[in-house]
This record gives structure tokens, sequence and C-alpha cells, in this order.
């Protein structure tokens, strides 16, 4: 956890530490940095206003190394906000003042789902994307993509159901777990940024088809 109220450090440390995580917290983005390359961890828990480097910067440079889940906090509720950080990689978007209870239940979901087996099958296909369910590993062409959280499980949802048509709805509630009320700016900057990783690898292909007014699946 990267956060440097002192307050809010110390009372969601003390939140997650008594549901049994275990919470290494830090003050500043330089220490934050510091500590996510010389540990491992299951969730990164990240404010953006932050001393010596911003939340936005070190959720750059985690990207650029990283899949592990990112949650971001942060008191600035702007529409624009949120878009940029989702779009940089971030899993989920907090807004001070929160609920105690809210951060923990998000965190745990996240976890939760990146967790989860749907099914036995241990790798899935498609064209040349591989998903290695195990491994938590994709590829495209044999390179290694690298996805967030919520990329790989949307990814991982198109693959099990080939033929199959998502409204956002169907989405969002599949993926984030809670009710759908028309924000459909997650929806498509998640897509958008799993075209572009998976088109990188292989820029001649286009994996993810747009049905207008429909929803979205693997193009055919």
């Amino acid at each position: 956890m990267v956060e440097d109220h002192e307050d809010v450090n110390a009372m969601l440390t003390e939140l997650f530490e008594q549901a049994d995580y275990q919470v290494t917290s830090v003050m500043d983005g330089v220490e934050g940095q510091r500590a996510f390359l010389q540990n491992e961890f299951d969730l990164v828990l990240l404010d953006i206003m932050l001393p010596f480097k911003s939340g936005d910067k070190l959720l750059k440079e985690i990207r650029a190394i990283s899949d592990v889940p990112v949650v971001m906090i942060s008191a600035k509720d702007l529409v624009s906000t949120k878009i940029d950080l989702l779009r940089l990689g971030a899993d989920d978007y907090i807004t001070k003042p929160f609920d105690l209870g809210e951060v923990l239940a998000r965190v745990e979901s996240i976890l939760r789902r990146v967790k989860k087996q749907v099914t036995p099958m241990k790798q899935l296909q498609f064209k040349d994307i591989v998903l290695d369910d195990v491994a938590k590993r994709v590829t495209v062409s044999g390179e290694e993509v690298l996805l967030t959280a919520k990329e790989y499980l949307l990814l991982e949802l198109f693959m099990r159901n080939q033929e199959k048509v998502f409204t956002k709805a169907n989405l969002y509630e599949s993926i984030w777990q809670e009710e759908y009320l028309g924000d459909e700016h997650i929806i498509k900057i998640h897509i958008s940024n799993l075209r572009h990783k998976l088109k990188t690898k292989n820029p001649q292909a286009d994996y993810i088809e747009t049905l207008r007014g429909l929803g979205y699946r693997l193009r055919p």
C-alpha cells in the first residue's frame, strides 16, 4: 500500500491486517517503487497524490513489468481522472472519502477473480492466442502479452465462450461482479487496451469484434 496520509495509511493497514492479509505500507512513490521491486505482491493499493513520485507515474512503471492488480485511491472524483488511470492499467478506482467495508470488499473481489479457475481446462486457444490458466499467462504467436487482471479476465471470458456475443452489461457484471448502471466508459477502455496489447504482437490480426447495438465477441 502506498499512501502518504499517515492516518489513512494506518487505518487501511489495520483493516487489512485484521482481515489476515500481510501488508507492506509505505508513504511515498519512491519507497513504493523500491518495495515493489524487492517483494512479490498479490495486489497494490496506490494513492495518486504522493511525494517524490506520483501514483500515476508509479502505476505506469508497475504496468511495464507486472500484471499485478492495482487499485487506485484518490480524493479526485473527476471522470477524466478515472478514465486516464484505467487507460494506464488500473484495475479499480476508489474515491475518498471511502467506506472501509467497501475498500475491503473491492480488494477481496479482485483477488478472488484473479485466482479463481472457472473450469479445469488449463489452456485455451483462439487463432494464435494461447491463454494458460494455470500460469495466468497469455501469448500471441508465441510472444507473451502482459495484461492487467481485468484485461486477463475479459480475454478469458471471451475465449471460454468463443461464439457468444457479450453486451456491456454482461461483461461488466461478469468481470466486476456488480450491477451494471450504464457506465460504458470502463468497458470501452478495457476492451480498447486489450485490443491494443494483442495487436501489438500481431498487427495483422483483429481479434475482438464490435457488433453495433449488440456488444462484443471474438471475431470469427
